[in-house]
């Protein structure tokens, strides 16, 4: 029987999974997978939106000294800005690793 792969939401066609304030976006099992951290939000239409995130693509790569796995950082105002600049970032590193 072949083993079930967990089902993700996905953005673009890469996993996305939240945990409290947390998003990460990319597959696990690639190079590269970006957090975004909400630090802050606003009350929009009786709910809480994503103000500021924080974005950070990290390297996947478990042999790497945990402080050398940020690859880049920024903070975004807002979810879709963030979701935006995190998809370019990881298609251009995973494009370029796989060159």
């Amino acid at each position: 029987m072949a083993e079930k792969k967990p089902k993700f939401f996905e953005y673009k066609g890469k996993p996305l999974v939240r945990h409290k304030d947390t998003i990460y976006y990319g597959d696990m099992s690639d190079d590269y997978v970006v957090m975004m951290k909400i630090t802050n939000t606003k009350k929009e239409y009786d709910m809480d939106m994503a103000d500021k995130v924080t974005i950070q693509m990290i390297a996947t790569d478990p042999a790497i000294n945990p402080k050398d796995m940020v690859i880049k950082k920024s903070e975004k105002t807002g979810l879709y800005a963030a979701l935006e600049i995190a998809d370019i970032w990881l298609s251009r590193a995973l494009s370029d690793h796989t060159s």
